[in-house]
């Protein structure tokens, strides 16, 4: 007679259920590389990607992963020009994306990823213009995986992205993609310049200043239509570190949007007092008097266009 039949089965223990879990996982990952396997082992691992530990050192160092991932990035760019991305190819690539984004935010990964200029391959994705909802679900996800590199402070990161024009990518993204979009687009600019090295970078020609805030005042402007209080958040921060820079601070007190001057998001901003204040502060920071023009270039206005 079984001693257990009374009480039921046993459940497992979490040694067992971590141990087979890691088991389920390795073998999706090994299955990554066998062609005729890869779609649904795409689906699957990126769909549980929470439950597995340690999985971006597993994607990161078992043979032919990453290559297997990138061969699925590449194997979309003929249909990004012109735009014949269907629904399923960007769903595949999707979850392809997903699993990189999981090697992104792992601290034993994330320098590897970024040394081996993976992020590039992403770049074309954020270059498309197509408001499909296959080209918009694409170009959010690439957002996700830049976004998880910026969530971390690290100036290494930064200085890897600004050498490789995120921020155009970025500022295109702001202008036209859907309000999540542009919200995850508005956050990568946002930590990009909360670092000393991204907002040196910005302010260092007028030519760069003036292509984010031209950007960032045509979104206030569309928001005063359309308010979202997330992505206006995000534009106020903007502004804020950009007022922390004298040039910037200087040209800001001509060029900040007047909406963000009056009362026009008063009712959007309501509910949310950080944001509250950090407007406050900015509007502050630019009501004083001018700054007289710095040694070595001067302030922006001379090339300030209106």
């Amino acid at each position: 007679m079984n001693n257990n039949s009374s009480f039921g089965s046993i459940p497992p223990s979490p040694a067992s259920s971590n141990s087979s879990s890691m088991a389920s996982s390795e073998q999706l990952v090994l299955e990554l590389s066998n062609p005729e396997l890869r779609e649904n082992a795409l689906l699957e691992l990126s769909k549980k990607r929470e439950q597995f530990q340690d999985l971006a050192p597993l994607l990161w160092n078992s043979f032919g992963t990453i290559a297997a991932l990138l061969q699925e990035i590449v194997s979309i760019y003929p249909v990004l020009s012109p735009p014949n991305l269907t629904p399923a190819q960007s769903n595949r690539v999707c979850n392809a994306l997903a699993l990189l984004q999981c090697v992104a935010s792992h601290p034993d990964t994330r320098m590897l990823f970024l040394n081996a200029y993976i992020p590039l391959y992403l770049y074309p994705f954020l270059n498309t213009t197509s408001k499909s909802r296959p080209f918009e679900y694409l170009r959010l996800t690439s957002l996700g995986v830049i976004g998880a590199l910026v969530k971390v402070d690290d100036t290494e990161v930064i200085s890897f992205l600004l050498s490789t024009e995120i921020i155009p990518l970025c500022l295109r993204t702001m202008e036209m993609g859907s309000e999540l979009s542009k919200t995850v687009a508005t956050f990568i600019v946002q930590k990009i310049l909360l670092d000393d090295v991204g907002l040196d970078y910005t302010c260092t020609t007028a030519e760069r200043f003036f292509a984010v805030g031209r950007v960032l005042g045509n979104m206030v402007a569309a928001l005063a239509e359309q308010p979202s209080s997330r992505l206006l958040k995000h534009i106020i921060r903007c502004y804020l570190r950009l007022s922390d820079n004298p040039r910037a601070c200087d040209a800001l007190r001509s060029c900040l949007p007047d909406m963000l001057r009056d009362a026009t998001f008063s009712s959007c901003l309501r509910e949310d007092p950080t944001t509250r204040k950090w407007l406050q502060q900015l509007i502050h920071n630019v009501g004083g008097n001018r700054v007289p023009a710095l040694q070595g270039g001067g302030g922006f206005d001379h090339l300030m266009v209106n």
